[in-house]
């Protein structure tokens, strides 16, 4: 194996999720500052903005975007913008 290439803080980090406050126990070397209780023991404490306790795909709170409507509307600008204006004929 060679040396000196695996992370040298590789250890138990527990992650928060700020919007919702779950929290996940996982081996990282992220660098953090602060600790927090876990199950009665010590580790490292990261906050994260987003998990899979809060994405919308993973809790199914996926809302759908009108495609349709958006094309409707990238096609009239694009209209717009290909007809030629009196100027561009003289």
């Amino acid at each position: 194996m060679k040396k000196d290439i695996h992370p040298a803080n590789y250890r138990e980090v527990v992650f928060e999720d700020s919007s919702t406050g779950a929290k996940f126990l996982i081996s990282s070397c992220v660098a953090t500052k602060d600790t927090c209780k876990y199950e009665g023991k010590e580790y490292p404490h990261y906050r994260v903005e987003i998990s899979s306790a809060s994405h919308p795909f993973y809790t199914n709170t996926e809302s759908l975007i009108d495609t349709a409507g958006r094309v409707e509307k990238f096609k009239s600008r694009a209209s717009k913008k290909a007809a030629p204006s009196a100027k561009a004929k003289k």
